[in-house]
C-alpha cells in the first residue's frame, strides 16, 4: 500500500518511472546498495525521531551515523528513535520502507549535510523492496523538507 501511494506521489510529479520495486530486499543500507547498484553511501535512509511527542524524520547518507551531541545541539533534546512497532503509526512506513515521501502533514523532515557530496541518491519508497532515484534537489523539493541540518558523524573521509 505504500509504495502504490509514493508511486502515485511520484506520478503526480512527472517522476513516477523513477520509484522502482525492486526483485530483492532493501530494508538495510547494504541490502539496498547490492538491490539499486549503488555504493551504501548513496542510499538515503530515513530515521524516525520522536521531538517531544511528534515524529520527525531525518534523512541521512548510507554512511552516517546520528552524533547525539549535534542532535541534541540541533533538537535541544536527546535523539529518542520512534520504538520499531510504533513507526508505520507515526509516519505511515514501516522499517525497512520509511522514507520522506508521503507521511502526515505534520510530520517534519530535515535532510542532513552527509548527502550533499552526491548528485544522485536512492531513499525508499515505501516498502523493503522499494527505492526511488533523485538528484539532491528532488530530494529536498520532493521530501518538502524543513532545511539541512548537521546531526551526523562518521561519513568524512580523512
Amino acid at each position: 500500500m505504500s509504495l502504490e501511494k509514493v508511486k502515485q506521489y511520484f506520478d503526480s510529479l512527472g517522476l513516477g518511472q523513477r520509484v522502482h520495486e525492486l526483485a530483492q530486499s532493501s530494508a538495510t543500507v547494504e541490502e539496498a546498495a547490492v538491490a539499486v547498484g549503488c555504493e551504501p553511501e548513496r542510499i538515503a535512509k530515513t530515521m524516525s525521531f520522536l521531538l517531544g511527542e511528534k515524529p520527525i524524520l531525518v534523512v541521512t547518507a548510507g554512511d552516517a551515523r546520528i552524533d547525539n551531541k549535534k542532535y541534541k545541539e540541533y533538537f535541544h533534546q536527546k535523539a529518542k528513535m520512534i520504538p520499531g512497532e510504533l513507526v508505520e503509526q507515526y509516519v505511515g512506513h514501516a522499517p525497512g520502507g520509511v522514507c520522506p515521501f508521503v507521511i502526515p502533514e505534520e510530520t517534519q523532515v530535515f535532510l542532513d549535510v552527509s548527502l550533499k557530496r552526491f548528485d544522485i541518491v536512492y531513499p525508499a519508497a515505501g516498502t523493503s523492496n522499494s527505492a526511488v532515484e533523485l538528484s539532491i534537489k528532488e530530494l529536498e523539493d520532493c521530501s518538502r523538507s524543513r532545511e539541512w541540518i548537521d546531526v551526523c558523524k562518521d561519513w568524512e573521509k580523512e
